[in-house]
């Protein structure tokens, strides 16, 4: 017995449940002393209980060991005198998790949280499979365990755990994700949002399956879990056959696989609760499974816009014969022509993620813009729906903002921003109403009105948020000082608007060299990017400002003439185009070398927010027309365009501009400039029925065109009679 060692676990008490292994000729004096070099608490003070009775200091531990080979003891202690623990302690498991619960959403969010584990991992593929397959209970741990090999949920990816996965996935309280930025799950709860569905969660992943117990009943008193490696528990795992069959015929595992002791890959196993436990009431069945998979694919078409693993994810049910079918699945690929875009901007990316982290300076946004489609497979449709995408991701560089990296080192974040636009765009001339852009934490955060933003494309950002991971944080009354509220803001402020522009900018380039195929670009398209500030959330009107700043730099507004000029060339026109004179009046500038753009309305505002600290936009009035006309002349325009002209520079009715313009038609067909010359020879008569022509012989050339439209015969007849202004009309 001497040479046999043991397990000692003293349960919750003053020094907390703790497990010592002894050789099994150690006394109860030997723990004890054993405890005290551990805990500090003197083992005078410690009483050691087994079952109702106290233990003597003298008795062998080999001596109250069970066959199991493992000793459950309870110590107590004298009191507070000399020594004894005092303090508060944590919750119940049980209730811990209940309080998470609580807090955090059902539904779909649960499956993304999963996506989100294997994001971190470095997966490319995600499989959600309900298994309806109801398993053998003959050999199992302890009859207790029967219940939970029927109905399950499954969720497989392709990559393997470590072991810091093994060791992280035990730590509940604490995510160890935190400790690197780099980690999308970093939240710590979100892996146990599966307590909504499960009360044992099941992980194989490379050489070892594991179970997890928050009611500790399963493995043993207060064991929370228990853990078998393929190689060195084999006898066991073999013996225990119908308790490991779920493990086996599912994402390539075999028999095989078992003997070779290794998985490739990770699965996870949420026997359905039938049953209310002490953790839950909520229960599930296939229906509810099944909900969950249509809450998934609600926002399912952008679930991978701002992954840069997960290319995969696919829904699938099997039913108790082993027939299996897909009920839906979305997947993010490329463009293959003219060449990929996307390796070298996430590996452009990677290091400036990198560099951030290491602290290398930089005071810049790294941007890298790619197209993506995402195709949607539903298994009971013939054919897949394809939408195209255009992404930026972008880092803040260190020396950006001196506030942002002094939270992101507090808070262990990174300044990453995306941005994404549907392709073809939006709603070609009213900005954002055809589309409603979201927030997202690199996957969407779930629907409603807090995620809105109200502008026209996706935003996702290493954001902090709400403790349940619903809403993004925002600085208000009763979280004014809170970092992460404040780190928002400042994303917001100082990365979003470089993304966003980044976005805008590639769009125009991709347009302009019309050398993208397959990306359904159009000026249409592009204006619908640009925010109608207007619509925009207040959280999110920061950003404003420094994007059309930024934007305005550069030469994104389409001329008519087929060029792309900046804010200062661009001669803003809002002409009615139904209007007969607009198309003569726009040709006219064209070609007297005016860059005219026509824009919607959204985007004429936000180039009046940024001229106006500048001056005021030059825009297609009758007057700036005028000035136009003096300054080149009308070159060879035609008669009729003429007469366009002067029915629009005449609209305005400032008839004193129109003196020296070459555009006051005679009968005769020809156009004499607008004088205030009181010379006979300068007169202009405008015939009428008491006063025809044929009443003033010889003067036949000096007749104004009698058949003119009304509207702008009355105009000049008006300016005739603004005496000393204008040309002297007679009538």
């Amino acid at each position: 017995m001497g040479d046999r060692w043991l397990r000692v676990t003293v349960l919750p008490g003053c020094a907390g449940c703790r497990t010592v292994a002894v050789p099994a000729s150690w006394t109860v004096r030997d723990v004890k002393r054993r405890l005290a070099a551990e805990t500090g608490f003197p083992a005078s003070e410690q009483r050691l209980w087994l079952g109702g009775r106290q233990l003597s200091d003298w008795i062998k531990i080999g001596d109250l060991t069970s066959q199991n080979c493992h000793l459950f003891v309870n110590l107590q202690s004298k009191g507070l005198k000399g020594g004894g623990r005092f303090g508060q302690t944590t919750p119940p498991l049980v209730d811990f998790l209940k309080d998470i619960l609580r807090r955090y959403p059902e539904g779909g969010q649960i499956l993304k949280e999963l996506i989100q584990n294997a994001e971190d991992a470095g997966a490319t593929e995600v499989k959600f499979l309900y298994d309806e397959t109801q398993y053998g209970t003959q050999t199992l741990w302890s009859k207790d365990m029967a219940q939970y090999q029927g109905p399950a949920l499954y969720v497989y990816n392709n990559a393997v755990f470590t072991p810091e996965d093994w060791h992280g996935i035990q730590e509940i309280a604490r995510s160890r994700k935190k400790d690197d930025p780099l980690k999308v799950g970093r939240f710590g709860i979100g892996f146990n949002s599966v307590y909504h569905i499960t009360d044992v969660p099941c992980i194989f992943s490379g050489d070892q399956i594991g179970m997890l117990d928050p009611h500790q009943t399963l493995f043993g008193p207060h064991e929370s879990g228990q853990c078998w490696n393929l190689r060195d528990d084999s006898k066991e795992i073999s013996e225990l056959s119908d308790q490991f069959a779920p493990f086996i015929g599912l994402f390539g595992s075999t028999k095989e696989t078992f003997v070779k002791g290794s998985f490739p890959g990770t699965f996870f196993r949420f026997p359905l609760r039938r049953q209310p436990s002490q953790l839950s009431g909520t229960l599930y069945n296939k229906q509810k499974v099944l909900e969950l998979f249509e809450s998934f694919q609600a926002d399912s078409d952008t679930v991978l816009l701002f992954l840069k693993n997960v290319q995969d994810v696919s829904l699938h049910v099997r039913e108790a014969d082993g027939s299996e079918k897909l009920v839906f699945r979305v997947t993010a690929r490329e463009p293959a022509a003219p060449a990929p875009e996307r390796p070298g901007a996430v590996e452009a990316l990677g290091a400036a993620l990198s560099d951030y982290c290491e602290r290398v300076p930089s005071g810049g946004v790294t941007c890298v813009t790619y197209p993506v489609s995402i195709v949607l497979e539903d298994g009971d449709a013939q054919g897949a729906r394809e939408t195209s995408w255009l992404v930026c991701n972008s880092v803040g560089g260190r020396g950006l903002s001196a506030q942002l990296d002094a939270l992101a080192d507090e808070l262990r974040f990174v300044p990453v921003i995306g941005i994404a636009t549907p392709l073809p765009g939006l709603a070609e001339e009213h900005g954002a109403a055809g589309f409603s852009g979201k927030a997202f934490c690199f996957l969407p955060l779930p629907p409603g009105e807090e995620s809105r933003t109200g502008l026209p494309v996706h935003v996702s950002g290493f954001f902090g948020l709400t403790d349940n991971r619903r809403s993004i944080k925002w600085r208000e009354l009763d979280q004014w000082r809170d970092p992460a509220a404040v780190w928002n803001e400042l994303l917001v402020l100082s990365v979003v608007p470089r993304a966003y522009a980044a976005l805008i900018l590639d769009a125009v380039a991709r347009l302009r060299a019309g050398c993208s195929p397959g990306l359904p670009l159009s000026v249409a398209g592009v204006y619908g990017l640009w925010p109608d500030a207007a619509q925009v959330k207040l959280p999110w009107r920061p950003a404003l400002e420094p994007l059309f700043q930024e934007l305005f730099q550069h030469e994104v507004l389409p001329s008519l003439g087929g060029h792309w000029v900046p804010l200062e060339q661009a001669c803003f026109s809002d002409l009615d185009e139904g209007l007969d004179y607009a198309p003569a009046v726009l040709r006219f500038l064209q070609r007297s070398g005016k860059e005219v753009v026509r824009v919607p309305a959204h985007l004429a505002a936000a180039a009046e927010l940024m001229a106006s600290s500048a001056g005021p936009l030059t825009q297609v009035t009758p007057a700036w027309t005028r000035q136009v006309l003096r300054k080149v002349g009308l070159g060879g325009a035609s008669a009729p365009e003429r007469l366009h002209l002067l029915e629009f520079v005449l609209s305005d009715q400032a008839y004193s501009e129109l003196l020296g313009l070459e555009l006051l038609p005679l009968q005769s067909g020809a156009f004499v400039p607008f004088s205030s010359s009181a010379c006979d020879q300068d007169v202009i008569y405008i015939a009428s029925d008491e006063h025809p022509r044929s009443l003033f012989p010889g003067l036949e050339g000096r007749f104004l065109l009698d058949n003119l439209k009304p509207h702008l015969l009355a105009a000049l007849k008006e300016a005739a009679q603004t005496r000393g202004i204008i040309a002297i009309l007679a009538f």
